[in-house]
């Protein structure tokens, strides 16, 4: 059997933790700025764990 290909589009988008965990970053912070409040584009610019019934799927792309 050959091995899977990665998908590079995954690949820039998460990373994987020391646990094992994916580990993404939020949306909505790249433009259109000046309507979102100070605390919700602040809170954008942490990461955050992406969903226990994506996180299979997603790590057999990588």
């Amino acid at each position: 059997m050959p091995k899977i290909k990665t998908k590079k589009a995954v690949v820039k988008r998460f990373k994987l933790t020391g646990s094992g965990k994916l580990k993404r970053y939020k949306a909505n912070k790249q433009h259109i700025l000046g309507f979102k409040n100070s605390k919700r584009k602040r809170n954008l610019r942490k990461s955050t764990l992406i969903s226990s019934a994506f996180e299979n799927q997603y790590k057999k792309m990588i």
